[in-house]
């Protein structure tokens, strides 16, 4: 897919490259993914067994990806939970620290095809069943009533929404081709820049939010590496700097499918984001018993001898007696705003026995606990004319260290962009906002992905089967395209020229990305909005 694409010219979509219908990719995981999804009395009925045969192949692949034996993601604690499936792990799980000296990309090449290096685990565990919004099973008793004329009928429908009934009636072939189609976009360095906004990014919102010639919603949703914040706050606030409204159902972080880790650990280390926002995301997936490093601080000060803890936050952690306390598995859910704090304390835990800080490990292998990222980029679009550094130098710099103090590599698993189980997850996200938008359950043949970075967007884009655009308001800054993973689409000036090629592509060269308040409902036909 990707050998064909050093002719590219800048802007324009590659005419050699045929756009193909989007199947995922025929691989272990579905194999995986069709085998629990078979008939639902035969799972009833032999649940136990699946269990346990799926611990022993999890044990299995576990020991089979790596040069040492290796903790196996754990069976789900509450018996017979179908609320997770385990998708396997792109990338093999050992760090090999030592490689980053001279080589800081942790993505893998399409050029070289290379193992990149990801998960301990045999699989990685994302949400069975479909997110539904917070605010999805809220009902509003009287609004119905209260809408209601005097007559106890329901309003007429706005002009410009009627109109668009018609419109799309009339041309009922594209909007078919509408359907079928879909946009998956990054956002940091795509459509805006931290908080501030560019501009292509509301344009391409307004126009695929109904401002178009068939007044219709062309489906979109959201697939960033982004993370430290609740869904329903994140969205709220690109709402306001977008100047559109943005859904939680189309809406993924990077630890948003680490929502079904949930299931299989009780006490759990989170690490990263502002104050104790990463608590407050912990706690609304469903995690149990969470701590965070300023608990560990206030409970033991010496632990970070550099650190210059206040009273307020003494006030606000949670301290407890940690010698007595199993955490079971590391979760760093964002960007660490203590590099000095957060690597002592999760180092301790790595070399204790078992996740009980004071202790130190006979065994640093076998008694090690889990440790998850929730992305692995290197680096960030921010306000600041060049990137910054992400979650993926945090995390470079904690295997080089442990390497340093253990002579083992680091096993970790690493979720976000270009997970193969982030893809899946985007897949099921898709079809749930289909179903919303347009009545119709499914995953669009035809789905593009706009993003800023060839080692995470687009790389992850064009191993799951997408059409992939790269554009230069973020981290690309290159030539024709990326020489390691190029967009097999093409490269564009920013989101806008990628999105307006990608609809002339699939509806049509003469679509209008602009809605005609002239229709005349009196005159509706085929060349009405001509």
């Amino acid at each position: 897919m990707s050998g064909q694409q050093s002719n590219l010219v800048v802007g324009v979509p590659n005419p050699t490259t045929k756009t193909t219908p989007h199947t995922p990719p025929e691989s272990p995981t579905e194999t995986q993914i069709k085998a629990v999804d078979g008939v639902e009395a035969q799972k009833q009925q032999q649940q136990p067994q699946q269990q346990q045969e799926a611990q022993q192949l999890n044990v299995q692949k576990t020991r089979g990806n790596s040069r040492h034996d290796s903790l196996a993601i754990p069976l789900s604690p509450t018996p017979g939970s179908h609320n997770t499936i385990e998708v396997p792990a792109t990338r093999s799980p050992d760090a090999h620290a030592e490689l980053y000296m001279h080589n800081l990309s942790a993505a893998p090449s399409l050029k070289e095809r290379r193992l990149s290096r990801n998960s301990f685990g045999a699989s990685l565990p994302i949400p069975r069943s479909k997110r539904q919004s917070r605010l999805s099973s809220v009902t509003f008793p009287g609004v119905a009533e209260a809408l209601q004329d005097a007559n106890g009928t329901l309003p007429l429908k706005p002009t410009r929404e009627f109109l668009a009934d018609r419109v799309q009636d009339i041309h009922s072939e594209k909007v078919e081709k509408v359907k079928n189609m879909s946009f998956v976009f990054d956002i940091d360095g795509v459509l805006v820049h931290g908080d501030r906004l560019i501009p292509e990014g509301k344009k391409v919102l307004d126009m695929l939010n109904g401002d178009n010639e068939l007044g219709i919603k062309i489906p979109h949703i959201f697939l960033t590496n982004g993370s430290g914040k609740p869904e329903l706050a994140r969205t709220e606030q690109l709402s306001k700097i977008l100047q559109n409204p943005i859904s939680t159902d189309q809406f993924i972080q990077s630890h948003t499918p680490m929502r079904a880790l949930a299931e299989y650990y009780n006490t759990v280390l989170v690490v990263g984001g502002e104050g104790y926002k990463c608590r407050e995301v912990a706690e609304e997936y469903g995690f149990k018993d969470i701590v965070v490093p300023n608990d560990i601080v206030a409970w033991d000060p010496s632990i970070a001898p550099y650190r210059v803890f206040t009273e307020e936050e003494r006030a606000t952690s949670r301290p407890r007696d940690f010698t007595k306390t199993n955490i079971e598995a590391i979760m760093v859910f964002s960007d660490s705003r203590d590099y000095a704090t957060d690597m002592q304390i999760i180092v301790d835990l790595l070399r204790s026995e078992n996740g009980r800080l004071g202790t130190v490990a006979k065994d640093p292998i076998s008694q090690r606990i889990p440790i998850y990222f929730s992305q692995g980029d290197l680096l960030c679009p921010t306000e600041h004319p060049t990137p910054r550094m992400s979650q993926g130098a945090f995390r470079i710099g904690l295997e080089a260290m442990y390497k340093a103090l253990t002579g083992v590599d680091l096993e970790r698993v690493v979720y976000g962009k270009p997970e193969m189980a982030t893809y899946k997850y985007a897949d099921e996200v898709i079809a749930s906002w289909m179903e919303q938008i347009h009545g119709e359950e499914k995953i669009p043949q035809n789905i593009y992905m706009i993003g800023d970075n060839p080692a995470s967007d687009i790389v992850g884009g064009n191993l799951y089967g997408w059409n992939t655009c790269l554009v230069r308001t973020g981290v690309f800054q290159g030539g024709e395209n990326d020489e390691e993973n190029p967009a097999n689409f093409g490269v564009f000036a920013n989101v806008w020229e990628a999105v307006t090629a990608a609809c002339r592509k699939e509806l049509g060269e003469d679509f209008k990305f602009k809605w005609d308040d002239r229709v005349n409902p009196l005159n509706m036909n085929a060349s009405a909005i001509e």
